[in-house]
């Protein structure tokens, strides 16, 4: 492991300075970045260790929403009374992910900032758009088992390998970010993440010296929320196919709420709002859930090893509204 210098940050506004150039790191959890100090993937010359900043907390925002502390670990959020009830949706995709003592270590800022698992990304030996732009993507002719097929570029087909932001982009959530400038914005989980396009190693919209400082989440909405992973083990693996859903129904029988996320098929979690177009307003049948799956997967494209994907989450996304509208044969 490269040596680093480690700097406790007293207050946001010192944490922001001290994180304003390119060779410095936040530290929260560790649970991600320690992997790849060892492994020399990230070598910053400072880390920042932000634990000291009051951003922990779990509180009720003001319109019944709710905001997680940057700080919070993904275990507090997971069983927080609050969440469970009225955002299930998000307890259970941070517990279908990763084991108990990194649950327990991982912040929600960092679980947002966690970086992919790319074999090519994280083995310095070989060839990686995302750690060193210009060398080339080892997985498009290597190998690509758990890698995307949505949103790629000849670039990076690399995937983002976290859960909890799959539930996040479902729920419509909002990251909070504050700048060395002492100024802050705030913007949708849907639009946090980056597709990698011509610039594979920016894996977010944050720019240097800005820190997450939290999440919020809007009033709970009626309807049934489900997270349904699909991984190769049933601990301590990253999703093939995820599908995150809150999903509602009229007194009618027609659908009137279909937000839907989905993990393990893109660079950022995938949120396609013309399948909530097509779906609202109608009766749920096989022909309707075959129509989504046409939406979601028209531009998917297949690396080989991962083609199986294409067909996976068309088999997922039925399962799931199928489950969620009550017409699961």
């Amino acid at each position: 492991m490269k040596p680093f210098d480690l700097q406790r940050a007293d207050s946001l506004a010192h944490a922001s300075q001290l994180c304003a150039d390119d060779a410095s790191k936040p530290i929260g959890g560790g649970t991600n970045l320690v992997d790849l100090l060892k492994l020399e993937v990230e070598t910053p010359d400072t880390l920042v260790d932000i634990n000291r900043l009051p951003m922990a907390g779990i509180d009720p925002i003001d319109g019944g929403g709710l905001r997680i502390g940057a700080l919070a670990s993904n275990t507090a959020v997971a069983v927080d009374d609050r969440v469970r009830a009225d955002w299930p949706v998000l307890s259970r995709a941070i517990l279908a992910g990763a084991t108990q003592q990194l649950r327990n270590r991982a912040t929600t800022g960092g679980n947002l900032c966690q970086r992919t698992r790319c074999y090519y990304f994280t083995n310095i030996d070989q060839p990686c758009n995302k750690r060193e732009p210009g060398s080339g993507c080892g997985a498009i002719d290597g190998i690509a088992r758990l890698h995307a097929v949505l949103g790629t570029s000849d670039q990076c087909i690399a995937t983002y390998p976290g859960d909890m932001a799959v539930a996040m982009a479902a729920l419509d959530a909002a990251v909070e970010i504050a700048s060395e400038n002492g100024k802050s914005r705030s913007v949708p989980v849907r639009d946090f993440h980056r597709l990698p396009g011509d610039t594979p190693w920016r894996d977010n919209v944050l720019e240097e010296g800005e820190i997450i400082t939290g999440v919020t989440l809007p009033a709970p909405v009626e309807g049934k929320q489900i997270y349904r992973k699909v991984r190769e083990r049933s601990s301590y693996a990253f999703a093939l196919v995820s599908v995150a859903a809150v999903v509602a129904m009229d007194e009618g029988g027609l659908i009137s709420r279909a937000d839907l996320a989905f993990g393990g098929l893109a660079h950022k979690p995938w949120h396609d709002p013309r399948i909530a177009d097509l779906l609202v307003g109608k009766a749920p049948d096989e022909a309707l859930f075959d129509k989504a799956a046409d939406l979601l997967l028209e531009d998917a494209q297949g690396y080989g090893e991962n083609d199986f994907k294409i067909p996976l989450a068309r088999r997922t996304l039925k399962a799931v509204l199928g489950e969620a509208t009550g017409t699961s044969s």
